[in-house]
């Protein structure tokens, strides 16, 4: 049983995501900053829930050391934690762009740069960050500054970790979805075709897909999840 950790757990995309993994018989340790737990998942005896402040440095390295010490080996990190916010060049003060980096950033530094050295000692491990269109994409990111930037980081971070991990079975993928079918981005964009957006069941797809043996040959992966947005 390949152990993963799924911060952002309880997000939009996090609750759909730890259903796919643990429905099939992964075991999750999922990570939230506060809420509770999923319902569909307690009755899962591979399943675990846990609160923590990811952007502490200190209180991360904690839990990964207990997590790599009660199981073993952490086969997957799948960085979903994060969040969005507007704003042109103009209107995007320092502070803008420091809530971002904290948010989409700091939330995966850390942890993942404390289990890239495990999975690089293990000699297998994947760890998936979200990007965004808007990275690929900069004519979309001028209303959305310091979201855009904050994510740019997480493609760099990963192309650092791929150069350490040349030859060896460990890699940093970057799953860059466009709009996401959620409820709240339906409630504040009611007149557009949401038929051309990305679904969250689609995006855990795909992430299952680079954690499963299915993914074996990928290497310094990039995946466009846009549907027809």
């Amino acid at each position: 049983m390949k152990t993963i950790i799924i911060t952002g757990a309880n997000g939009n995309l996090g609750t759909i995501t730890v259903k796919k993994f643990v429905e099939s018989g992964y075991r999750v340790i999922a990570i939230a900053h506060s809420g509770s737990e999923p319902g569909f998942a307690q009755g899962y005896e591979n399943f675990e829930w846990h609160n923590l402040d990811l952007t502490d440095e200190n209180a991360s390295g904690e839990f990964v050391g207990k997590i790599i010490s009660l199981y073993g080996a952490v086969d997957g990190a799948l960085f979903l934690a994060g969040g969005f916010a507007s704003g042109n060049l103009q209107s995007c003060s320092g502070s803008d762009l420091k809530k971002m980096y904290a948010l989409n950033f700091e939330t995966a530094y850390e942890m993942s740069r404390l289990l890239f050295s495990h999975m690089l000692e293990k000699g297998y491990g994947r760890l998936v960050f979200i990007g965004s269109k808007s990275v690929f994409e900069p004519a979309l990111s001028k209303n959305a500054v310091a979201y855009t930037l904050s994510k740019s980081l997480l493609l760099g971070l990963a192309g650092i970790m791929n150069a350490g991990a040349k030859g060896k079975n460990v890699t940093a993928s970057v799953v860059a979805p466009g709009t996401i079918d959620t409820l709240p981005n339906r409630q504040s964009m009611p007149d557009a075709d949401w038929s051309k957006w990305v679904k969250p069941e689609d995006i855990a797809d795909t992430l299952e897909f680079i954690c499963s043996d299915k993914g074996l040959s990928q290497r310094e992966p990039v995946f466009k999840l846009y549907n027809n947005a």
